[in-house]
């Protein structure tokens, strides 16, 4: 095997076997590169008749091995000396045939082998024909897989290469690295549940008018990541945005603030940590007309009235998760955010410049807490988001 750089704080195995969705392996390879991951490639027979080696040679820098009986490894061990220097394996795809192999500890070829001789977890995502999939023996094997710990990634339902349309498609790359990446994070909070409000919220004034604002809901989604690596079980409140919850993520979907609250109150007993990233709409209209409002030349006056804040009522219950909130300023950031910590009695507060951070993939974050300011650097979202929630474990867990 290749010399793993330092660089490379996380090694799995990418192993690949025969199906139309091996192509996206490739995908799955790249992503992981890019996000510093040492990946070893390795191919049962029929993988290779529909992704040649040399691609994900090309793209991991690393040889790719698909016989037992490889003469490359010293010892003549392949399935021993590869498998002890990763910290997970990946099967994508992984097909009904290779499902059942591993159901029942067939050992056969290197791949399977590997899996069986390994000390690392394993991960599958299964790619198939929807009858096959749904095929009681393939269920058995799933079954038998789940009971000995294998984590199963997928599939999903979607148009597949035959034809037809039904489960068993295979995750997108973007989710398996999604999964992946939850899997090496640190488990800052594990099993904690965790509920976090994202992007704005939309308070009608007509039939086709709203009062809103440009929250992008990438902080809260990032978040939402976050802490899904973390290893908390999370549920994401969201405004309209044009985001896809990360995968493992229960996504709640709102429009007005008072749509956020009546979801917050139902949710709001089993949760440990709230997370208030939302935009909320501070005022809406006392009136919404049923119809568009014409334009006839004349000016018009619109009556507000102040929404209930969510964070403040969370925060003064009775029996209040740990409380996290957000400022966006866009003056005197560190007096605005730390008098609304203090007014809404909140542990934790995270601010920012709105001007600066407002549909962004990047952001500078202030924490502040009992303690004082915490600055955060200027950094891509998801790395203040992981920041963010290793500042709250640290908090929550005093």
């Amino acid at each position: 095997m290749a010399k793993i750089s330092i660089l490379h704080t996380k090694r799995l195995l990418l192993g690949l076997t025969g199906g139309v969705a091996a192509y996206k392996a490739a995908e799955i390879a790249r992503l992981l590169i890019q996000e510093n991951v040492y990946v070893q490639p390795v191919m049962t027979k029929s993988a290779c008749r529909f992704v040649g080696p040399a691609t994900l040679q090309a793209l991991t820098g690393n040889k790719v091995f698909t016989d037992l009986w490889d003469n490359r490894i010293d010892n003549n061990m392949a399935h021993i000396n590869i498998s002890r220097e990763v910290d997970a394996i990946l099967i994508a795809p992984a097909s009904a045939d290779f499902i059942a192999k591993l159901a029942n500890g067939f050992a056969n070829d290197l791949l399977s082998t590997l899996c069986l001789a390994r000390n690392c977890p394993l991960f599958i995502a299964p790619a198939m024909n929807l009858q096959m999939w749904g095929n009681p023996a393939t269920q058995r094997n799933l079954a038998l897989l789940q009971r000995d710990d294998i984590t199963i990634l997928g599939p999903v339902k979607g148009s597949q290469a035959c034809g037809e349309t039904g489960m068993g498609r295979m995750l997108e790359a973007q989710e398996l690295v999604e999964a992946m990446q939850i899997f090496f994070q640190p488990k800052l909070l594990q099993n904690n549940r965790v509920l976090i409000t994202a992007g704005p919220t939309y308070e009608a004034i007509d039939a086709v008018r709203g009062i809103t604002n440009l929250s992008s809901g990438k902080m809260g989604y990032t978040l939402a990541r976050a802490a899904l690596e973390a290893g908390a079980k999370v549920t994401l409140i969201s405004g309209a945005v044009c985001l896809e919850a990360p995968f493992g993520v229960t996504r709640i979907n709102i429009i007005s603030a008072k749509d956020m609250l009546v979801a917050v109150r139902k949710e709001i007993s089993n949760t440990d940590i709230f997370i208030s990233a939302a935009a909320v709409a501070d005022f809406l209209p006392t009136k919404i007309n049923k119809q568009k409002i014409k334009k006839d030349g004349r000016s018009m006056s619109l009556k507000l009235t102040p929404n209930p804040d969510i964070l403040e009522y969370v925060a003064g219950l009775p029996k209040s998760p740990f409380c996290v909130g957000f400022a966006a300023e866009t003056e005197n950031l560190e007096k605005n955010a730390e008098d609304k910590r203090r007014k809404k009695k909140i542990p934790l507060i995270a601010a920012n410049l709105a001007q600066d951070t407002i549909g962004s993939d990047e952001s500078a974050l202030i924490l502040f807490d009992d303690k004082g300011k915490h600055p955060l650097p200027k950094a891509p979202k998801i790395v203040q988001a992981r920041r963010l929630i290793k500042h709250i474990s640290l908090l929550y867990k005093k």
